[in-house]
């Protein structure tokens, strides 16, 4: 069984001599298999061989697609036996294959006194620089096996990953350079700085006694994965589909474009109406909580804001009305409660749905809630991950015109603070309405399931 690099970026990546190579800066660049491909010259026949693939969480390595999904594609053709409780590949007359998250700081003392000749990282910039740098110190062998580092990334303006590989994006545009692509430089690290040159001997003669190391950054687009584009001829749609800033990262590999006021939900990409349509196959009504008045200490505290948001039969979004509020705890839930009564009298068929703080406080708050709006349809949904990340789902409709907001008096504040984000001081209607999209997106595709098991 053969299995080769496609020719160009994927093909430079498993070529590199450098210690530590990062590819990509896109996505569809052929990242993840690349990745997978490269312990397969030591791990079939060399016993004393070990690589270990992290991933951020556990979650991620198992996902649909990951990279226990797409190892299941050519380790075990090559003679690897998977151990699924222990996510890792073993060959008879060969090494391991290791998959493993970081999913916490302190993560990496798991690995304490281990000897890797291979890390692998997959989505660099997830990852924190200390634990980079302190696996770094395992990567060592005795297998016979130079030690070395193998990373994938996509973009991302403010990670440290984007200040290692400075010298290899031009620094106006945020474009990786081409003709530096896959060059090799060598830097030391002396007391968390980092001193570069173009050879080891420059280092060497300014630091004695220091040991240099090879790095090199290989960029790849959706362009170069023609395997990609001929199995699936719509992911091109996907990445145009996405909001400008991910589609400038993700499509284009921008490694300097930032989300800014005006840029994930511009006012002029919606469609102002006059009248709700007649249409709406599901509501829901998502609340950011507070519970707080302005004071002579918090002259300007976070606001309650409830969004009606409802999908029409066409897939458009449609906003319908606003709830936005500064009241003390108890005034919050007669709010929340008497806003219930009014939706189920309009539009008969309402979810409300509640954020659930982490903590112990934050579950007993929904589980009141919930009770206190006993004969309403209701759930509570635990706040997880970067606000902008889960605002991207709507940013992408929003910029594709695909949201009708009612005019109404409260029209201009939620258009003020969605047009801000995430530069404004508040983002309690942000939240809500990112919330309310991906419940109703959800319910979408929970619709689908039941029609198709019908």
């Amino acid at each position: 069984m053969e299995i080769r690099p496609q020719p160009g970026p994927q093909e430079a990546f498993l070529a590199s001599p450098a210690d530590i190579a990062i590819f990509g800066g896109a996505a569809g660049g052929g990242k993840t298999m690349a990745l997978l491909m490269e312990p397969l010259r030591h791990v079939t026949t060399n016993k004393a061989f070990a690589a270990v693939c992290f991933r951020r969480t556990t979650t991620q390595v198992r996902n649909p697609g990951g990279l226990w999904d797409a190892s299941m594609r050519i380790y075990p053709l090559v003679g690897g036996r998977p151990i699924s409780n222990t996510l890792e590949y073993r060959w008879s007359d060969g090494g391991v294959v290791k998959f493993a998250h970081l999913e916490t700081e302190a993560a990496v003392m798991n690995w304490h006194g281990s000897e890797v000749p291979l890390l692998l990282f997959d989505e660099l910039t997830t990852f924190t620089s200390q634990q980079f740098w302190y696996l770094l110190s395992r990567n060592r062998s005795t297998s016979g096996v130079r030690p070395y580092v193998r990373a994938t990334t996509n973009p991302d303006a403010d990670s440290w990953v984007a200040e290692l590989i400075a010298w290899w994006i031009d620094q106006k545009t945020g474009y990786p350079i081409p003709e530096r692509s896959g060059v090799i430089r060598w830097f030391v690290r002396v007391n968390d700085v980092l001193y570069w040159a173009d050879t080891a001997a420059e280092l060497m003669a300014q630091f004695p006694g220091q040991m240099p190391k090879s790095l090199t950054f290989i960029a790849a687009k959706l362009d170069d994965n023609p395997a990609l584009t001929k199995a699936d001829p719509g992911y091109r749609a996907n990445l145009m589909a996405m909001s400008r800033v991910n589609r400038e990262r993700l499509l284009g590999g921008n490694w300097k474009v930032r989300p800014a006021a005006g840029m994930i939900f511009p006012r002029h990409e919606v469609t102002l109406i006059d009248a709700l349509p007649t249409d709406v196959r599901a509501w829901c009504r998502r609340w950011d909580l507070a519970a707080s008045v302005p004071s002579e200490d918090n002259a300007d505290p976070d606001w309650t804001a409830g969004v009606l948001m409802g999908r029409r039969e066409s897939g458009r979004i449609v906003i319908a009305d606003l709830i936005h509020m500064r009241e003390i705890a108890a005034n919050v839930r007669k709010g929340i409660r008497n806003t219930a009564s009014l939706d189920k009298a309009r539009h008969k068929n309402v979810m409300t749905v509640l954020p659930q703080d982490p903590g112990q406080a934050g579950k007993d708050q929904a589980q009141s809630l919930v009770t206190h709006l006993a004969g309403f349809r209701v759930k509570v949904v635990r706040e997880t991950g970067d606000k902008q990340v889960r605002a991207e789902p709507l940013s992408a409709q929003w910029q594709a015109g695909n949201v009708d907001v009612l005019r109404a008096p409260w029209t201009e504040a939620l258009l003020t603070e969605m047009d801000g984000f995430p530069a404004a001081k508040h983002d309690d209607i942000v939240d809500a309405a990112s919330g309310a999209f991906a419940e109703l997106a959800g319910s979408t595709v929970l619709e689908r399931a039941r029609a198709l098991a019908s």
